[in-house]
């Protein structure tokens, strides 16, 4: 079995020998007699030695000036350095570990104290470059497995999304409107509100579930949704129902502690109701209604008023938007049109411009 290697960098022969004739049977021995020389064996047996022995005062480069250069290249936090002097200060000794010194041995020494000292610390070394190693794998393998959860996420939110738009129920072009617009005021509601604890990751994940607002009316019949007269009270009131028809069908893909399918049940259950308390299907008030929500809510009225309906002409985006903060199409909170103030010419500017939202990125 090959042997761990050790660097003993001091100018006095006697000593490297002393320290050599320690250590000998454990490790491999690598000597340096000044500080020069002691860089040029560290460059190229850097991924053996486990360990240094350092003392101060050397020609060419000093010991302090030795770890200041590994402190730079990041060499310290890869391989542990146990000064050895005769002619420390309490100014030496405090710069020597502010450099990363893991220990410091006073000339003369006793063998097996510097022994035992330099075990522990290899062992402690080991343990905790284990430890990062493990870390960082498992932050690998957890970034892998969100990548795919995400992944199953959009594979659903397309398949659900693709059978709204085959009943007719939806076009992919609303879907998509819908999807750019929630993106760009959830990132202002990201920058502006941080009480709210969200991050533009969640903004990204609103934005997706936003595509399943109405996912509810697959459940409605043909003959309400179909219908070219007038609707019934009845009527209404079980469309009104699509609220709760979505949250049955999204349940059914319900996955613990998940923030994406969190965000797609709150969105397609509260999506219409109102800061006042006027909407439904709950009539919750003021922040009782989850902020995503309340973005979605907005951004909807929004996309409704700006598109043809077969019962009316758009509204031309400023009136749609003088609608919206008059409060004529029921009320959102300041902080919500806010966001929507700070969007508003972006969101003129897709409408306007006839915006590809099937290829729309915000970046």
């Amino acid at each position: 079995m090959e042997k761990e290697v050790l660097l003993i960098a001091d100018d006095i022969n006697i000593n490297r020998e002393m320290l050599k004739y320690i250590f000998s049977e454990q490790f491999e021995i690598l000597e340096a007699s000044d500080g020069n020389m002691t860089v040029e064996l560290l460059e190229e047996n850097l991924d053996k030695i486990v360990l240094m022995f350092l003392d101060l005062m050397m020609p060419g480069m000093t010991g302090l000036e030795v770890m200041e250069y590994m402190m730079k290249k990041g060499y310290m936090d890869r391989i542990p350095v146990i000064v050895i002097t005769g002619e420390a200060t309490a100014e030496t000794d405090e710069k020597a570990y502010e450099y990363g010194a893991s220990d410091i041995i006073y000339k003369p020494f006793e063998p097996k104290v510097v022994m035992r000292r330099t075990v522990n610390i290899i062992e402690l070394f080991q343990n905790r470059i284990n430890l990062e190693q493990k870390l960082r794998e498992r932050t690998v393998a957890l970034r892998k497995s969100r990548e795919e959860l995400m992944r199953n996420n959009e594979f659903l939110l397309n398949a659900l999304s693709a059978i709204v738009e085959y009943r007719g129920l939806e076009s992919k072009e609303h879907t998509f409107r819908v999807k750019y617009l929630t993106r760009l005021m959830m990132r202002h509601l990201v920058d502006c509100y941080p009480e709210y604890g969200l991050t533009q990751e969640d903004a990204d994940l609103v934005a997706n579930a936003s595509a399943l607002h109405d996912i509810g009316k697959i459940a409605l019949s043909d003959s309400i949704l179909q219908k070219a007269g007038q609707l019934t009270f009845s009527e209404k009131e079980e469309i009104k129902k699509h609220t709760i028809y979505g949250c049955e069908i999204l349940e059914n893909f319900s996955q613990e502690d998940n923030g994406f399918y969190r965000y797609c049940y709150d969105i397609c259950r509260y999506h219409h109701e109102r800061y006042d308390g006027s909407g439904y299907p709950d009539r919750l008030e003021g922040d009782a209604i989850p902020v995503w929500a309340q973005v979605v809510s907005l951004v909807v009225v929004y996309d409704e008023l700006v598109s043809k309906r077969i019962y009316r002409e758009a509204y031309a985006v400023e009136e749609a938007a003088r609608m919206i903060l008059e409060g004529e199409c029921g009320e959102f909170s300041e902080k919500i049109l806010d966001c929507f103030r700070l969007s508003r010419i972006e969101f003129f500017q897709a409408t306007e411009q006839k915006f590809s939202f099937a290829d729309a990125t915000v970046n």
